[in-house]
């Protein structure tokens, strides 16, 4: 049975406030995903929140959500909206927060032949491009993100929105380099980069698979070093006056190029 809270000062509505702050989410294992298309999609992959807050949720999917969470054992709390804004950060707060148990996946477990395509984003910064970037992953079928380095975390509330549901549906590793290379060496694995430097064309290379797409940070791009560990360094045409393209941007065009190159064999 869903029980009801409706005081600011309750334990639990600040416990799970906290979780808007990275110290909390890693101290506490937790993270929150907010709205019910993303709690639906969440559903749909097979995981459930631990927690539910919402304020009388009436739409159909909600309420078999709610269902289903009953039926897990998972804890359902009704409370207000302003409860849910406190929550969530926001003004105009979606009508569900759910509290999830972080989706880390170790690099040891990850299976490289269960797809063709994998992301590795190195000290990624902005949460826009975290999500935006896990969008374009399940749209092409794409493995995983690997997060490489310093990057943005993966379940802040900005990077859980931008996902719109893709979080659940990509697996998510972090690592620092030294620790991904070593992987990467231990088996089949193309690493590709973009560069300035580059002086082949992104469509010009008939890509291997699996295929690592090495994207690098949002301003300085990728170290010298990196760079130079890439089976191959390719760039985009950039016939205006800039000189690069957005991160998730370039991503998106690369994981599309890698995808077709595979329709087109198959």
């Amino acid at each position: 049975m869903a029980r009801e809270i409706t005081g600011f000062s309750n334990p639990l509505v600040k416990r799970v406030r906290s979780l808007r702050e990275k110290k909390y989410r890693k101290a506490e294992g937790l993270f929150l995903a907010e709205g019910l298309r993303i709690l639906t999609e969440a559903r749909e992959e097979g995981v459930l929140p631990e927690m539910l807050f919402h304020a009388g949720a009436t739409h159909p999917l909600a309420l078999e959500l709610i269902d289903a969470i009953e039926a897990a054992g998972g804890d359902v709390i009704v409370t207000t909206p302003d409860i849910l804004s406190k929550i969530s950060g926001k003004d105009n707060a979606q009508a569900l927060v759910g509290v999830y148990r972080d989706r880390l996946t170790p690099l040891a477990a990850l299976d490289r032949s269960s797809a063709d395509i994998w992301i590795v984003a190195q000290s990624l910064r902005d949460p826009g491009n975290l999500g935006t970037i896990l969008r374009t992953g399940d749209a092409v079928g794409a493995g995983g993100l690997i997060l490489i380095d310093d990057c943005v975390d993966p379940f802040s509330v900005e990077s859980v929105r931008a996902s719109m549901g893709a979080l659940f549906t990509q697996s998510i590793t972090q690592a620092r380099w030294e620790e991904f290379l070593p992987w990467l060496r231990g088996g089949a694995g193309q690493l590709i980069g973009t560069s300035l430097k580059a002086t082949q064309d992104y469509q010009e290379p008939a890509y291997q698979s699996p295929s690592f797409l090495l994207v690098g940070n949002e301003a300085q791009g990728l170290p010298a070093d990196y760079e130079a560990q890439c089976d191959l360094l390719v760039k985009m045409p950039m016939r205006g006056k800039a000189d690069s393209l957005n991160a998730a941007v370039a991503t998106a065009v690369m994981a599309y190029e890698l995808l077709n190159q595979r329709r087109k064999t198959s």
